[in-house]
């Protein structure tokens, strides 16, 4: 290239970029929003950012909708008796005149959740039993007598009443859509201390053989459940009812995160007969069933399934159909039955007056009974 050439294309090149800068500063000084960002709206965006894991990661609201509905139950029970039986005597009394009673209160403390308008809530049957006198103090401070309208004491669940009005309802949730891991929030009384809330996540579902109660399906939570919190709200991430918080395992009497409560779907349907009915429909076939020994278990290739009849009831459907102590019954309508506690279950749930079909191992054969169930007796504990 000659020099000539060379300084003909520098100078090319200085005047398109200096016409190339000048078009960039008339355009800078005409829109100078179009290209100058401010340093006070990228401020603002980093401040958004930064609250947004506290929004998302707050659970007030959730337990805004769900602790209005949440109520502190008080029970006392008051017994009177005469410290002697002497004092009852016509011919003392006559000369002596009436001795003072001797008096004993036994206070019970507990929760309790409103699940309609119409004054009725649920709670745990041993915070109310044998009560004299059940007081109820709610969330706005309003302080008021209850009445027992139902006790079903083979899930642990009460239906009391209050006479009051514009009462707040809990949502209620699906609990049978409850997965372990699930965030759940326990709100109740514990100790008195006044409405509490703590938070934990479910922890196993569908728990039985627990032996807490004779009919089981409990939800396994670590959210703190301590004295106090019996029939209290277990309430999911979007501030909905799944659960009834009954009991915790615990060698101190404190939470060790190991807390039970009753899904909703079983305490609905528990409230909805207790109103209807007074009482809940269970199906009942007399037998006093044990685990199958374990010797005759492996002799039988059972692989500890069946259920061992120890016992079986005079004129109980068990008995009508045939059934002999040293039974194993292995199948209930097809359903393979596991434990004792397990079979309770199963035959629990079908109605009075139902047939079901029993397959049975005696004496080492294979032998099928129909039965009619019917209603469980009252239990009184």
């Amino acid at each position: 290239m000659k020099p000539n050439q060379l300084i003909d294309g520098l100078k090319f090149l200085t005047q398109f970029g200096i016409c190339g800068l000048a078009i960039a500063f008339i355009l800078l000084i005409t829109f100078p929003d179009k290209f100058i960002i401010s340093p006070d709206k990228h401020v603002d965006n980093i401040a958004i950012e930064e609250k947004n894991p506290v929004e998302i990661f707050s659970y007030h609201d959730a337990i805004s909708l769900a602790a209005p509905a949440v109520v502190n139950v008080y029970a006392r029970q008051l017994r009177t008796e005469q410290s002697n039986p002497l004092f009852q005597d016509p011919l003392f009394r006559r000369f002596f005149g009436d001795i003072p009673k001797d008096q004993e209160i036994n206070n019970n403390l507990g929760s309790g959740v409103i699940l309609n308008d119409s004054g009725y809530l649920l709670t745990n049957a041993h915070v109310i039993t044998e009560a004299n006198d059940i007081q109820v103090t709610l969330y706005d401070g309003r302080q008021t007598t209850a009445k027992v309208v139902g006790i079903d004491s083979e899930t642990d669940l009460a239906v009391l009443h209050i006479d009051l009005k514009n009462l707040p309802v809990a949502p209620i949730g699906n609990s049978d859509a409850l997965k372990v891991g699930d965030v759940v929030m326990a709100i109740g009384n514990p100790y008195n201390f006044g409405q509490t809330v703590t938070q934990g996540i479910v922890s196993a579902t569908r728990r039985n053989s627990v032996g807490i109660n004779l009919i089981e399906d409990f939800i396994q939570t670590d959210a703190a459940i301590n004295p106090g919190n019996s029939g209290g709200a277990l309430i999911n991430a979007r501030g909905e009812l799944v659960g009834i918080n009954t009991a915790i395992v615990s060698n101190t009497g404190g939470s060790q995160g190991i807390g039970f409560a009753i899904p909703m779907d079983q305490a609905i349907d528990v409230m909805q007969q207790l109103l209807s009915k007074g009482f809940v429909e269970r199906g009942w076939l007399g037998i006093v069933p044990q685990p199958v020994p374990a010797d005759i278990s492996e002799a039988l290739g059972l692989n500890a399934s069946g259920i061992f009849v120890t016992a079986v009831f005079n004129g109980s459907p068990a008995a009508d159909a045939g059934v002999m102590p040293g039974d194993i019954i292995i199948e209930v309508n097809g359903n393979a039955l596991v434990d004792s506690q397990q079979a309770v279950q199963v035959i629990s749930v079908y109605k009075p007056g139902e047939i079901i079909n029993l397959d049975i191992i005696r004496d080492w054969d294979r032998i099928f009974l129909t039965a009619e169930v019917r209603q469980r007796p009252k239990i009184v504990r």
